[in-house]
């Protein structure tokens, strides 16, 4: 059965003629999925008999909400089950300028970094760009909180998963879809140079966020195996390429993890190979995961201070959702809907 949040605006206006409909139902329902609309009998401007007919072809339906979780600073994280009964989690935080959705672009994760819980379950599948817009008008219809801006920083590797990512951004980012301006989302990837040129091809001028968590390739092989195909520099040199085709400053990632990564030595090879360009260093204080043998380094404002008096643009990502399991590295996926 279609999903019709998987359709580009041209896509679902083509459906909707080959039933021998007008073009401008198209529009309608479009605008009926972006305001969360989770059935065909929740669009009362369409026709009863067209809505019927397309109950028998088409679905609209959002993911099942199994369970609802609301930290103290406003953070809200969804557990969704899918259609196949696999589960992912996303979240909604809240900051000054409004609120962020944290999404998952895929049913676990290849990548097996050493920090992370998302890969704890092994991997099943990519999501579909109407799996991906769903967390969000999902959210917004849970809180009746509106989304202002996005990051696919969720559970899996967003460029693992490039095509779909890049149609979900199209639709998320374009006026007639959820109208999120595409300078409002960021794409974080562990670095996958292929991936990371083709979003940059692809002319949305998206954030391009690296989880480098480390300036040198024995740690980072530590932390992430993915560096054993991608060395630092490899990545350094990719995320080079993004900028200069899009003009974007890339933004840095940088989980500080006691006694790992977060030396004056680490610092000032960080400072090193990114001094002079068009770089920013968001530094993560490490989250706790059950059964991860690390802890949240105690050296953050010096590491921070050591990269400034290098001239490196850096900030510290405020922690949100830990209460709820729900901050950076903490989202799971869960193979069945059993809790």
């Amino acid at each position: 059965m279609k999903d019709l949040r998987d359709f580009t605006a041209d896509e679902l206006t083509g459906f909707v003629k080959s039933l021998g409909y007008p073009a401008y139902r198209a529009a309608q329902i479009r605008e009926w999925l972006n305001r969360g609309a989770a059935s065909f009998d929740e669009m009362l401007n369409i026709p009863k008999d067209m809505r019927l007919k397309l109950a028998e072809i088409a679905a609209v339906e959002l993911p099942k909400a199994v369970s609802v979780q609301t930290a103290a600073d406003g953070t809200v994280k969804v557990l969704w089950e899918l259609r196949d009964g696999a589960m992912v989690e996303s979240v909604l935080m809240k900051y000054k300028h409004g609120n962020s959705a944290c999404l998952s672009t895929q049913a676990g994760c290849k990548m097996n970094c050493a920090f992370c819980a998302s890969a704890v379950n092994g991997f099943a599948r990519n999501l579909t760009a109407g799996e991906m817009l769903s967390q969000i008008t999902g959210m917004e219809r849970l809180t009746g909180r509106k989304t202002g801006r996005v990051v696919l920083m969720g559970i899996g590797e967003p460029l693992d998963n490039i095509d779909n990512v890049l149609r979900f951004l199209k639709q998320a980012a374009s006026g007639d879809g959820l109208n999120i301006g595409a300078r409002h989302i960021s794409v974080s990837t562990c670095g996958l140079p292929g991936g990371i040129a083709k979003l940059a091809q692809s002319g949305i001028p998206v954030t391009l966020s690296v989880s480098l968590h480390a300036p040198d390739d024995e740690t980072r092989s530590e932390l992430m195996p993915v560096n054993g195909r991608y060395g630092v520099d490899a990545v350094l040199k990719a995320a080079d390429e993004y900028f200069k085709v899009t003009s974007r400053r890339v933004s840095y990632e940088y989980i500080l993890i006691d006694g790992v990564n977060d030396g004056e030595g680490s610092a000032k090879l960080l400072a090193r190979k990114l001094r002079g360009k068009a770089a920013h260093v968001n530094l993560i204080a490490y989250n706790p995961i059950e059964n991860k043998p690390y802890t949240p380094s105690r050296r953050v404002k010096s590491f921070q201070q050591t990269l400034e008096a290098e001239g490196v643009a850096v900030t510290v990502r405020r922690r949100l959702g830990r209460g709820i399991d729900a901050a950076c590295g903490q989202l799971k996926f869960l193979k069945e809907a059993t809790l």
